[in-house]
């Protein structure tokens, strides 16, 4: 026996999943005369034979209701990022993103996992959400191709900070294992000649030792110019998103937030739009999580969720906050908050000004107000 047809209504909406991975993905859609959804595997990266899938189960609605339907896919955020949703959007289809740490899932030591199962959840978890149940996951926001090119600078920068530093911390480690000290590595490899350098002992130092020191400090000085041209483009290169620009001059009119920081802050964090100074602070991972349960009631210290560098780069500039902001508000909140204290307290106390300074700084972007007590820069 066939279910009967679901009778038309204004609000008639189509549902539909994706479970993705490199070489397949799986599509499951709802329709509105089944109980269980349908599955269709595509290709991996097959975004045409998505769309032929979308268009033939819009077609299937219509000669069942009459209506045409509003699609609505979701897939979970990952290696495809958001070229899909662009993709699908420019087709009039509705696309979110889901955040895949939001998902719930079955506590059990061993659960069944698999694509069908998962595109499934998917799926429930997409029509759950839009009926109103906000909790059962979190949407990522999808940012526009000019606000995600924006960030590239700094993160490529981030990179190859962290690639100089493995070149500098060789050549130094293949030094002092033949007794040459005291050699600093990053202001003088221009001038560094490993063939004239003495070991510890009175020698020259071997042919082939030489030659890997030398091929290290090439790589350390291709990494150094990049990192230049990188610096140039993040700072001087004309960019479309003008509101994010103007947040990082505002950012840079005040002291204590540099030309490293503040492109971070505005491209990173404060391009996105907050209700309120939780959405904040919990985007950054600096809100707390309390536990509490029964008799028992504890903190379990901050989510450490989202944006991990925005959340590194805000400790770093609380740090320079109270040695360039001395007599802001929050200053003076800390040291007197802290006195006293252990170092291992004014670790933890800096994680609290850290998220006071970034609900400051929103305010500052966002209504004009600067932090009580505030310098701000001299142009």
């Amino acid at each position: 026996m066939f279910p009967s047809p679901v009778p038309a209504s204004s609000d008639q909406c189509l549902y539909a999943a994706l479970e993705l991975s490199k070489n397949s993905w799986l599509l499951a859609i709802q329709f509105p005369d089944r109980d269980n959804p349908s599955l269709y595997p595509i290709r991996g990266g097959n975004a045409e034979g998505l769309m032929v899938k979308l268009d033939a189960a819009r077609d299937r609605v219509v000669k069942l209701t009459g209506q045409a339907p509003k699609v609505t896919l979701c897939y979970e955020a990952g290696y495809d990022a958001f070229w899909l949703a662009r993709f699908v959007e420019q087709r009039g289809v509705d696309c979110l993103v889901m955040d895949p740490a939001s998902l719930q899932v079955d506590r059990r030591a061993r659960r069944v996992k698999t694509d069908r199962t998962d595109v499934e959840k998917l799926l429930h978890t997409l029509i759950a959400w839009c009926r109103g149940e906000r909790h059962v996951c979190s949407m990522v926001v999808k940012p526009c191709v000019e606000e995600e090119d924006l960030r590239r600078s700094h993160r490529e920068r981030d990179r190859l900070v962290r690639e100089r530093t493995g070149h500098i911390n060789r050549i130094k480690g293949l030094l002092f294992a033949q007794g040459i000290r005291g050699i600093n590595v990053k202001s003088r490899y221009k001038t560094l000649t490993p063939s004239e350098l003495i070991t510890g002992d009175g020698r020259p130092l071997p042919e082939r030792l030489a030659c890997d020191i030398a091929r290290e400090i090439h790589r350390l000085a291709l990494v150094q110019d990049q990192i230049r041209e990188i610096e140039c483009e993040r700072d001087l290169a004309p960019a479309s998103c003008q509101a994010t620009e103007r947040k990082r001059y505002q950012l840079l009119s005040l002291k204590g937030i540099g030309v490293t920081t503040a492109p971070i802050l505005a491209r990173e964090v404060y391009y996105r739009q907050f209700a309120n100074r939780r959405q904040v602070a919990s985007y950054l991972g600096l809100a707390p999580s309390p536990y509490d349960s029964g008799d028992s009631r504890r903190s379990q210290g901050i989510s450490k969720a989202g944006n991990s560098l925005v959340r590194a780069i805000m400790i770093q500039i609380a740090w320079m906050w109270l040695k360039h902001q001395p007599q802001s508000a929050l200053s003076q909140w800390f040291h007197r908050r802290a006195q006293g204290r252990s170092k291992r307290m004014r670790r933890v106390m800096i994680v609290a000004l850290a998220r006071k300074l970034a609900i400051a700084l929103w305010r500052y972007l966002e209504q004009g107000l600067v932090p009580e007590g505030a310098t701000l820069s001299t142009p």
